[in-house]
């Protein structure tokens, strides 16, 4: 099945969100190290991206203020530049109507998570779209 580069993106703009942005609110990131999230995270922080953990618990992760919500996050801290989900598909495309409604730039959605309709909805609004990758795993490959 050939994936549609507009939906899922391409090495262009997964390299452009990583060299380019600099706000990336984690959508279900907790304090808990067992998760992949809080790895992914600190490689983001290591990166020089500051890091924004977006969970119901509304803990601090890696130093950082936890928000229950996108919209608690931008009210207090302003723009977002990357929506990272965290989250299974089910949910993402809830996820994705926050984004657009908060006015982030982009929305990245990790390894496995895959909501067409929601992608489809955030290119429409303006937003750049990733899904299924990681950007741990495309740091590395697309900016050595």
């Amino acid at each position: 099945m050939t994936r549609d580069p507009d939906l899922y993106g391409d090495d262009d703009r997964a390299r452009s969100l990583l060299r380019e942005t600099s706000v990336w609110a984690v959508v279900g990131l907790s304090d808990s190290r067992i998760r992949p999230a809080y790895g992914v995270a600190r490689v983001l922080q290591s990166k020089g991206k500051r890091i924004v953990p977006i969970h119901l618990t509304a803990r601090t992760v890696h130093g950082e203020r936890g928000y229950a919500t996108l919209s608690d996050a931008v009210f207090e801290l302003g723009e977002i530049d990357v929506v990272d989900c965290f989250v299974n598909s089910a949910r993402v495309g809830a996820v994705v109507d926050e984004a657009i409604a908060i006015g982030a730039k982009a929305v990245w959605m990790q390894l496995d998570v895959i909501d067409e309709d929601a992608a489809r909805r955030a290119r429409v609004a303006g937003l750049e779209v990733v899904m299924d990758r990681c950007p741990a795993i495309e740091w590395p490959r697309l900016m050595a």
